[in-house]
């Protein structure tokens, strides 16, 4: 593939719920500028986008796939991002790197949760937004009804439909064009007559087209109030500057059907059109530490600044860097300095992906988007730069883990890799994240879902790591609700020197943490044997006293003790401490404490019963609710314990249309009968 010029680059990012379309729009846009002699289909998993053996599996997108056609001398990087709500942190790496966010909506199910979170997304970033209403060929499509759909459900956008479809559902035959006012059947790409039961339709359309663009340019809205009509380039001129705009916030609406490949070539030739050229992108970045932005026009003369978005592990192939160029220009065999780890790594060979195919090249100007193998010290997130002046692209606002597995190396052969083999997972998806659990004892996986988790360990195990799953223990913690006092002798004779020591002390509750003090008066114990109880006690604050889980919001005072002259070591007192204080903890009234989460859930109006009954089942208390479009959000606080699968089953309740995030709050007593079951279970696995 030859090198493109910034002005001749369109970067667009694919997005939208799953099942929209996107991957078999991808299809038919590689088929119709003949990248492909054939398109592939779901059914066949012969799709060039998922060339993966896990998404050809599921039939799911799993992770961002490049895919750049070559259509009337402009290269465009098509971003086919994965509609599933597990995958959040790809669509919105994809959506930064991306000059304009083309949204496939179903044109049967409408707006979905995939598709409002593409689009807060496109926002955030004050993308330009294009409209593809795909699936026209389906029963009970209907692009009226989406239409009206996206327009309330995103009021402060203006939806001027550019194609109309020709035909619904079995009678989905192609498109007409509401600026030329011709027709384009099945695959064909020249211009025919429009049917002239079309011809109304086709007029209001053009109307809406005109004062779009009049808008957008202020010589053209003097002359539309002046003439009240605008020539055919005038409009197309003004439909540029509106679409291309993010303030006027213009959304040019198609139609197509991926699958019969109608409506692929118009869609080819409005993204030339409409689609931003990356000369005219602006970007936020961190400039020693305070934000900034790069400010358009980008070029090759500008010092280097390129965003790595995604990195793949492979175990053959080795760790593939997908990047973005926002300024600058990087060659093959070039030197580029990783403005995060500080090192400079060195471009052996330069490339472009199409799916798995690799394409080489000499040389990637600004505003394009290649890959690069083999670097060693470089992950998803950092930015490449000329020399460290602390220019840094900014990194996405990336949600917090919802769903966790404890994970354990099937073999002893997996347990030195196992390590490693996470750390370079997780520092390839910001979304994921392991550690070491300190409470808990077990190694955690955390992830967006059961999804991305499982695909996780797919991968690991792809990279020569079997990985065994188990449930998460909840971290709870132990402490007392009452004062209480106990004393212990340790007294033990073997002949020769025996061991002797006696504790009194008493226990009460504390704000926090855990706290130790002796208000022993006329030396009954020396200063190194109080030193010793301390010691025996905190040994027993790791593995508790009632369920083993961590002890705090104690306090611990020293009130009385005796020793011998002889007998006393350190030994006898460690011993005497830490039997006085699980005896008083267990008169003090203990009880277990449990993390309590910040929870907030958006389904749609009609499940919010569903949800709030859901909730009353896992002792949630809620705390507010709001309507925000056609949604409901539910903000509420739940013990972590009842919200260790919710993903899952949130997913059955709502259709895959509810969406939740979560946060910790505090910890809180668990009720008496939960509190006697986790202790039986606990006492019955020590049994075994």
């Amino acid at each position: 593939m030859k090198a493109y010029q910034t002005e001749n680059i369109r970067n667009v990012a694919l997005v939208g719920h799953q099942s929209c379309g996107k991957t078999s729009l991808v299809e038919a846009l590689l088929y119709s500028t003949g990248a492909t002699t054939r398109m592939g289909h779901i059914s066949e998993k012969n799709m060039i986008s998922d060339w993966d053996d896990e998404e050809r599996e599921r039939g799911l997108s799993l992770s961002t796939t490049l895919a750049p056609v070559e259509f009337n001398d402009v290269k465009i990087n098509i971003l086919d991002t994965p509609g599933f709500t597990d995958f959040q942190g790809e669509l919105k790496n994809s959506i930064l790197v991306a000059d304009s966010v083309v949204v496939v909506v179903d044109a049967v199910s409408g707006v979905e949760v995939g598709t409002e979170l593409a689009w807060e997304y496109a926002r955030v970033t004050e993308q330009p937004v294009i409209v593809v209403i795909n699936k026209m060929d389906r029963e009970n499509a209907d692009f009226e009804q989406v239409l009206e759909q996206l327009r309330s459900q995103f009021e402060d956008y203006k939806f001027i439909p550019v194609m109309l479809p020709i035909g619904a559902e079995a009678d989905f035959k192609g498109v007409g064009n509401a600026l030329t006012r011709k027709a384009y059947y099945e695959e064909g790409s020249t211009p025919a007559d429009l049917p002239a039961e079309y011809a109304d339709a086709l007029e209001e359309a053009n109307m809406e087209l005109m004062e779009a663009a009049a808008e957008a340019d202020d010589e053209l809205l003097e002359k539309y109030f002046e003439e009240e009509t605008l020539s055919f380039d005038e409009i197309r001129e003004g439909m540029r500057k509106a679409s291309r705009s993010p303030e006027l916030k213009t959304v040019p609406v198609f139609a197509t059907s991926a699958t019969e490949n109608i409506g692929a070539v118009p869609l080819l030739e409005a993204l030339v059109a409409y689609a931003s050229s990356p000369a005219e992108r602006r970007v936020n970045i961190m400039r020693g530490g305070d934000p900034d932005v790069l400010q358009p026009p980008q070029s090759d003369d500008d010092p280097l600044a390129a965003y790595v978005f995604k990195t793949l592990n492979d175990r053959f192939v080795g760790t593939l860097n997908y990047f973005r160029i926002f300024a600058g220009a990087i060659s093959s065999d070039g030197r580029n300095l990783n403005g995060n780890s500080g090192t400079v790594e060195r471009f052996n060979s330069l490339f472009v992906m199409r799916g798995k195919e690799q394409l080489p090249v000499d040389k990637l100007h600004a505003g394009d988007i290649g890959v690069v193998a083999k670097l060693t010290n470089t992950k998803t997130g950092d930015t490449f730069v000329d020399s460290d002046d602390g220019i840094r692209v900014a990194k996405p606002d990336f949600p917090a883990p919802l769903y966790m597995l404890a994970v354990t190396p099937r073999a002893q052969a997996d347990s030195a890799k196992m390590g490693p083999t996470l750390s370079n997972l997780c520092d390839s998806d910001p979304t994921l994240r392991w550690r070491q659990d300190g409470d808990t004892r077990q190694t955690v996986l955390e992830g967006m879902g059961q999804i991305h988790l499982e695909v996780t360990l797919k991968r690991a195990e792809s990279l020569g790591v079997n990985i065994d799953t188990h449930m998460p223990k909840v971290p709870y913690r132990e402490t007392i609700t009452s004062n209480a006092e106990s004393s212990y002798t340790h007294k033990k004779q073997t002949g020769g020197a025996g061991q002797y020591g006696r504790v009194d002390l008493k226990v009460e509750p504390t704000p926090e943490g855990f706290e130790f003090e002796s208000s022993i008066f006329g030396g009954a114990i020396s200063q190194q044997f109080v030193a010793s109880t301390e010691k025996g006690i905190r040994a027993v604050l790791p593995d508790g006293v009632i369920a083993g889980y961590p002890v705090e919001r104690v306090k611990v005072n020293i009130f009385d003790g005796k020793e011998h002259p002889v007998d006393s070591k350190d030994i006898a007192f460690q011993i005497a401490g830490r039997e006085a204080f699980r005896d008083a903890f267990r008169k003090a009234k203990p009880v277990l404490l449990e993390p309590i989460m910040d929870v907030r859930i958006t389904v749609p109006e009609t499940m919010m019963g569903d949800v709030m009954s859901d909730l009353n089942t896992r002792r949630g208390r809620v705390q507010g609710m709001d309507t925000i479009g056609f949604k409901s959000v539910v903000t509420a606080e739940v013990p972590l314990a009842e919200m260790l699968r919710y993903g899952n089953d949130l997913r059955s309740m709502s259709g895959g249309r509810g969406i939740y995030t979560m946060d910790f709050n505090r910890y809180d007593r668990v009720p008496a009968y939960v509190q006697d079951e986790i202790i039986a279970e606990v006492a019955a696995a020590a049994a075994q």
